[in-house]
C-alpha cells in the first residue's frame, strides 16, 4: 500500500445525508480532521429552480438555533422556508381540534419547514468551506477496534479514523458489517409524501388527523405548511391501501387528500408526484462498538407522525459533540467511557420519542369502542387544560 492510498482522520463519517453532513461540520468546527464518505454526490438545487423536493422536514426551534450556530441556517434561501406557528390535531371522532399555539409560551414558531435538498446543499457548502475531505465512492470493508477504525473504499483507499460515525441510514451498511443487531417492529403501514398548491392560505398551521381507514386500520394524515400557499403531506396508511392510493390519477388522489382534511384549505393542485416508503420502528441494540458510534437513522427510526426523525439525528450529534467537548486531555475521541456516556445520554430521548409515537399508533389502531371514546375524550380534555401549554413548551424545546 502506498502512502497516498492511506488517509488518516480524527473523525471518519459514512453517510452524507443531513445528519452525516451536520456531524462533519460540527467536528470540523471543533478543529478535528474530518473525512466524509458517501456512495454518490448529493443532488444540487439550481439557483433558479422552481421545482420542489419531495422530501420535506420540520426542524425544531432548538435544532434551527444549532444549525445557525454552525453557520448553516442563515445561508438558506428564506423563500424556501416556512414557519409552523400552530398545530391542530384531530382524533377520529373529534370535531374541535387540539390546538397548540407557539405564542402560548411566547415563542415565534413550533418549527420550520424546508426541503431536504435545500438544507443538504447549505450543509455541504459549509462542510466544504471548513476543509472536510470528501470521498464519493462505496465502502467495501470496515473494521473497528478500541484503538481506531478502518474503512477501505472501492478505489483501494484506506481511511484510518480515531472515531468512526455511521450515518448511513436505516439500512446502515456499517451497522450490518459490524454485526450490530437491530430490533425492528413493522407498522404494516406505508407513508405517502407529496406537495400541493392549496387554494386557501394555510396560515402557518400544521394540521394532523388520526383516522380509522376503510380497512379498519389507523391512518394518520399530516399537512405541513410550505412557503406561499403550498403544503407538504405525509399520509400514513396500511400498505395495502397505500398501493391503491398510489394507483389513482392525479385529480382523484388530490381529492382523497382534501377529503381526509375536510377540504380545510379548498382545492389542491399536485406539484410533486407522490412517493412512498414503508414504516417500521427500528432500534439498534447498541449504538457504539469499538471506536464506532451510530447516529441518525442508523441508530433509530421512528414513526413520522411526530416529525422527529431528523431532529433526533441532529440531537445525536449535539449530544456526542457535548460529551467529547468535556473529555480530559488524556482521553482519545474513541475513549470507551466517553462513548458509553454518549449511548446513555441518547437512551432517554429515544425512549421518550418511541414511547410517544408507538403508543399513539397503537392507541388509534385499536378497534375497541371503549378505547376510541377515551382517546377522543383525552384530546378534548387536553384542549381545555394546562397540559396543552406543557406540550407546546416541550415541542419548542425539542
Amino acid at each position: 500500500m502506498t502512502e497516498k492510498r492511506l488517509h488518516k482522520a480524527d473523525v471518519a463519517i459514512v453517510g452524507a445525508g443531513l445528519v452525516g453532513l451536520a456531524a462533519a461540520l460540527a467536528f470540523a468546527r471543533m478543529g478535528y480532521a474530518v473525512t466524509l464518505v458517501d456512495g454518490q454526490p448529493p443532488q444540487m438545487l439550481g439557483p433558479q429552480s422552481d421545482d420542489w423536493d419531495q422530501r420535506i422536514y420540520a426542524i425544531s426551534p432548538n435544532n434551527m438555533a444549532w444549525l445557525k450556530d454552525l453557520g448553516v441556517w442563515q445561508t438558506l434561501p428564506a423563500v424556501r422556508i416556512a414557519t409552523i406557528e400552530a398545530m391542530h390535531i384531530w382524533g377520529d371522532a373529534t370535531v374541535a381540534p387540539l390546538a397548540l399555539q407557539a405564542d402560548a409560551v411566547n415563542a415565534t414558531a413550533l418549527g420550520f419547514v424546508l426541503e431536504e435538498r435545500a438544507l443538504k446543499q447549505a450543509l455541504l457548502a459549509q462542510v466544504q468551506a471548513n476543509g472536510v475531505d470528501i470521498f464519493y465512492e462505496p465502502c467495501v470493508s470496515v473494521h473497528t477496534a478500541s484503538i481506531q477504525s478502518q474503512l477501505i473504499l472501492s478505489s483501494g483507499v484506506t481511511i484510518i479514523g480515531d472515531l468512526l460515525l455511521a450515518a448511513d441510514g436505516a439500512n446502515s451498511w456499517v451497522r450490518s458489517q459490524l454485526g450490530i443487531a437491530v430490533d425492528k417492529k413493522p407498522y404494516n403501514q406505508t407513508a405517502i409524501v407529496a406537495n400541493f398548491d392549496a387554494e386557501s392560505p394555510h396560515q402557518h398551521i400544521a394540521r394532523q388527523w388520526f383516522t380509522q381507514e376503510v380497512d379498519g386500520h389507523c391512518g394518520i394524515m399530516a399537512w405541513l405548511p410550505m412557503p406561499g400557499n403550498k403544503i407538504s403531506i405525509v399520509w400514513s396508511v396500511s400498505t395495502q391501501q397505500a398501493a391503491s392510493l398510489l394507483e389513482l390519477d392525479t385529480k382523484t388522489f388530490s381529492q382523497q387528500v382534501m377529503a381526509v382534511g375536510n377540504a380545510a384549505l379548498g382545492n389542491f393542485d399536485l406539484i410533486t408526484p407522490p412517493a412512498s416508503f414503508p414504516l417500521a420502528l427500528t432500534t439498534a441494540r447498541q449504538i457504539t462498538k469499538g471506536s464506532t458510534a451510530l447516529i441518525g437513522d442508523a441508530a433509530h427510526r421512528i414513526h413520522p407522525m411526530a416529525g422527529q426523525g431528523v431532529n433526533l439525528g441532529f440531537r445525536d450529534v449535539i449530544d456526542l459533540v457535548s460529551v467529547l467537548k468535556g473529555k480530559q486531555y488524556y482521553q482519545s475521541l474513541n475513549d470507551e467511557g466517553l462513548l458509553r456516556h454518549y449511548a446513555k445520554s441518547r437512551k432517554s430521548d429515544l425512549f421518550d420519542m418511541t414511547t410517544l409515537t408507538h403508543g399513539l399508533y397503537h392507541l388509534f389502531e385499536s378497534h375497541s369502542e371503549h378505547i376510541k371514546k377515551i382517546r377522543n375524550q383525552g384530546l378534548t380534555a387536553v384542549n381545555q387544560s394546562l397540559v396543552k401549554k406543557i406540550l407546546v413548551s416541550h415541542a419548542v424545546k425539542m
